[in-house]
């Protein structure tokens, strides 16, 4: 663990410390479902997790998610997020241009469990995603209206939301964890690979002037607390991440090898989740919304004990 520190935004009227400080180094919002990450320097925090994060998904002719796990090309898929509009792009072909409060037909849609209404984007979008993954895809936009609850047996019975993702609003992970993982990596002599594998929302850096984050410290951490233009942040971990084999995939190249997962098999199984191996927390907002977060804040937390 590291050292206790003293720090405001634990408690205005306490001066116990905090356990941990950090800054916010990173933020990634995925527009479209397991497709390619957009880096932002600032992202406005909905009830649902970092605005337009999985708002869209792509579906097989009968509704069900369709993800990199099946279609590795998915990955090569590279949003933009403009004013008023989403650019998607992608080897070989032209730019797909959506228009961000744009939707057709209602629908209904398969994500694991679950069952949901959502909107089908239009047959330009279906024919675009169709030729580029080479078999029959749609893309469709989630509901507003649908409330995806999070899981209640992790959030404690907090009725968290989230939209596309695969069941919480936001993903946390250190530079700590991934430094530390690419040690190993390179001590069984394979590259180094980056953050984007993991597919985090928020990534936790070290402060100026704070002492370095211990590998994983985001694991053990009761809430996240970030102080903000608009008001105070609360962001709570709940759910280790379980790792299916998606950081395996490069995604400059869309090609698989082993060596991510069979790193993560010798020392990240989590007894919490059955002994599945986890990398990153998954999290949900407890307060904050409509608060925009942004590389180089300040974050504290407290252990769990």
């Amino acid at each position: 663990m590291t050292a206790s520190l003293n720090h405001p935004l634990i408690d205005p009227s306490s001066d116990a410390p905090a356990d941990l400080t950090a800054v916010i180094s990173r933020l990634y919002v995925y527009p479209v479902k397991s497709c390619a990450g957009v880096q932002v320097p600032e992202a406005l925090l909905t009830e649902t997790g970092l605005d337009f994060d999985r708002a869209w998904m792509v579906v097989d002719a009968k509704g069900q998610f369709l993800t990199q796990r099946e279609l590795p090309r998915m990955a090569l898929i590279q949003p933009q997020l403009k004013h008023s509009e989403m650019v998607l792009r992608a080897p070989g072909m032209l730019a797909l241009h959506i228009v961000l409060d744009a939707a057709e037909g209602p629908t209904r849609v398969r994500l694991w469990d679950d069952e949901l209404p959502a909107y089908d984007m239009g047959a330009i979008a279906a024919q675009w995603f169709s030729d580029f993954l080479g078999t029959p895809a749609r893309l469709v936009r989630f509901d507003p209206e649908h409330k995806r609850i999070c899981s209640l047996q992790w959030t404690g019975g907090i009725e968290a939301l989230n939209q596309f993702s695969d069941g919480y609003s936001v993903l946390v992970i250190s530079e700590a964890s991934l430094d530390q993982f690419n040690e190993k990596l390179a001590a069984k002599g394979h590259a180094a690979v980056g953050m984007e594998r993991f597919r985090p929302n928020i990534v936790l850096g070290k402060p100026a002037d704070g002492l370095e984050l211990a590998p994983h410290d985001e694991d053990r951490v009761e809430v996240l607390q970030i102080a903000t233009a608009q008001g105070s942040v609360r962001i709570k971990p709940v759910n280790p991440s379980p790792r299916c084999p998606i950081p395996d995939i490069d995604p400059a190249t869309a090609s698989s090898s082993p060596e991510v997962s069979d790193m993560l098999q010798t020392y990240r199984q989590d007894a919490r989740v059955n002994g599945a191996v986890t990398f990153g927390m998954n999290a949900i907002v407890l307060r904050g919304v409509d608060c925009w977060l942004k590389v180089g804040q300040a974050v504290a937390a407290n252990f769990r004990f």
